[in-house]
């Protein structure tokens, strides 16, 4: 039988809202505060924006991230508590994400390259409708997409945007990514695509001098793109911690029911 994980050194991260910093200042009090190259575990106590903050400043580290929900939206939370927190770490279930790499080349010829954990959208930057081209694995499967946009989610950020644009809802430990259509004007009844988690995605945008585009991963914007190019970055492997019977996968079926 494996050992419960010890998490006897904790870094603290807040959100600037009050109702964060007064949950930092009571913590730190508890468990002291370390630095997060030393710490065993990151704790983020704010909102869903904190916690895609956190993640993507602690990418490349390995380290598991915990979070407390004092903020706004907080799907990626658990409930806040100050009490014993390194039991209710040891006891916390993991869930694995990875993120989305994002490789778009503007009208100029420079490469933007850019991680989402969340989704990769492309947006229109005028009135105009953007016309899109979209490949998969290098095989045209759409000629011309009219609309306001198009993007890619991960099934962790299936229940975000992707959800607002009527896109499907994805298990995390799903091997799938969700390709959805922002008001999707011709062909008008098409929904989008659920595809492979090895999927390579390209975007191309047509009369782009016309009908100018911008890419958005997360929140790094690269405007005037050309050609856009997504996959799931494999190399990558972010930790999230919750509560049990409150794990991500829990949240994501819950949501799915209308909780």
């Amino acid at each position: 039988m494996t050992s419960p994980k010890r998490y006897d050194r904790i870094a603290f991260v807040a959100s600037a809202g009050a109702e964060a910093q007064a949950a930092l200042a009571q913590l730190v009090g508890l468990y002291g505060n370390h630095d997060p190259a030393d710490a065993d575990v990151v704790v983020a106590l704010g909102g869903d924006g904190l916690m895609l903050q956190t993640l993507h400043q602690h990418m490349r580290s390995g380290k598991p991230i915990y979070g407390m929900h004092r903020g706004t939206v907080g799907f990626l939370m658990n409930e806040f508590s100050a009490h014993d927190l390194r039991a209710r770490l040891a006891a916390a279930k993991e869930s694995v994400i990875h993120p989305l790499l994002m490789r778009a080349t503007d009208v100029h010829g420079a490469v933007h390259l850019h991680h989402a954990i969340n989704e990769v959208a492309l947006f229109r930057q005028t009135h105009q409708a953007a016309r899109l081209r979209i490949l998969i694995d290098e095989r045209e499967r759409m000629p011309e997409l009219i609309a306001d946009g198009i993007l890619v989610a991960t099934p962790a950020g299936s229940t975000a945007y992707n959800l607002s644009a009527q896109g499907p809802i994805l298990p995390i430990n799903a091997a799938l990514l969700a390709l959805t259509p922002i008001s999707a004007f011709r062909p008008r009844r098409w929904r989008g695509a659920l595809l492979p988690n090895t999927a390579y995605v390209v975007i191309e945008v047509l009369e782009g001098d016309k009908r100018p585009v911008a890419a958005v991963a997360d929140h790094d914007e690269a405007r005037d793109v050309r050609r856009v190019e997504v996959l799931s970055d494999k190399t990558i492997s972010m930790r999230m911690l919750f509560d049990p019977g409150h794990s991500l996968e829990e949240r994501i079926l819950s949501e799915q029911f209308g909780h």
